[in-house]
């Protein structure tokens, strides 16, 4: 038997490993502590994402086994969310009383924008989302990346009347500039990190503080039902279950839990009703007192002020 070269067995790292030093380690039990409005300790989001893709190429999430381009099954599954699952949603929203931040692709501005309209209608936070979810961000040049960045802000000031103060990336693409071009372009926070269960800033080239907001991707139905395959009533239960024990964690801290939806995914009817178990249990929550139920815009502003007076 030939044995295996030095080149082959050696370790590729030693000592300290490669880091983003976008933030520091810090452990969940050892920061300031405040609560949020009205005394809650718990704030709970809801990311509402709609989204338009490419017809015939590009990426997008898949309910069966990907076709040829064009790939009408998918496409037409998807799209089934912006002309059908976003309105119930939406009708599910109002129901209840409660907010959302909608994050959305500025396409949606010229495939349908009532349904954007009807988001604004309501009072909700709109959220960057570039410009369309059959691609990705984080392979582009910088350039090409801060023209997305400022495009996307341009358009949805212009066509809503408010300017997005956060960003998700499609597919959560970031390459090793995006906060700092986030920074510099306007943007006060960002979901693409999902490490932790607080609102923390970051470090930026410029020194410009941009906050990270926690973005589930566990409460996330692209991955758990499209992902792995998870039903929706068991994704209702684990998002209930999350919630019970983020209320007995809060305790000791202010905690931020979001809960990521898709209308293509949990606007189909049958999951539609589980969704609803869910949120009607969030409103009794907040009707007695145990959340704050916000947008992550919200959470951000009230974080930054509660360090602010931490650090004063």
């Amino acid at each position: 038997m030939t044995e295996p070269s030095n080149a082959a067995t050696a370790a590729t790292y030693g000592g300290v490993l490669p880091a983003h030093d976008r933030f520091d380690y810090s452990p969940i039990h050892a920061r300031p502590d405040y609560a949020w409005p009205n005394g809650a300790r718990l704030a709970v989001y809801l990311g509402f994402n709609l989204e338009h893709f490419a017809f015939g190429e590009g990426m997008g999430a898949c309910i069966g086994p990907a076709s040829p381009e064009p790939d009408v099954l998918n496409y037409s599954w998807r799209e089934y969310g912006n002309r059908v699952g976003a309105w119930r949603c939406l009708e599910m929203f109002d129901a209840l009383g409660m907010p959302a931040a909608t994050i959305l692709n500025t396409a949606l501005y010229d495939h349908c924008p009532e349904l954007v309209a009807a988001c604004v209608a309501r009072g909700d936070e709109l959220v960057g989302h570039g410009h369309t979810n059959a691609e990705r961000q984080g392979v582009w040049s910088e350039a090409a990346e801060r023209r997305l960045l400022a495009d996307c802000r341009e358009r949805i000031t212009r066509e809503s009347g408010q300017a997005p103060a956060g960003w998700l990336s499609p597919w959560i693409s970031e390459s090793a500039r995006t906060p700092d071009l986030l920074a510099e372009t306007g943007y006060a926070y960002t979901l693409n990190w999902c490490h932790d269960d607080q609102p923390l800033p970051m470090r930026t080239r410029a020194g410009t503080e941009l906050w990270s907001v926690p973005y589930p991707q566990e409460l996330n139905d692209i991955p758990m039902i499209v992902g792995r395959r998870m039903d929706a009533a068991a994704f209702a239960q684990m998002t209930l279950d999350n919630l019970d024990e983020m209320l007995l964690q809060s305790a000791a801290q202010p905690l931020v839990m979001g809960l990521a939806l898709h209308p293509y995914i949990v606007g189909q009817p049958y999951r539609l009703k589980h969704l609803r178990r869910v949120l009607e249990r969030f409103a009794q929550a907040r009707d007695r007192g145990e959340i704050w139920l916000a947008t992550p815009g919200a959470v951000c502003a009230h974080a930054r002020a509660a360090h602010q007076r931490a650090a004063a």
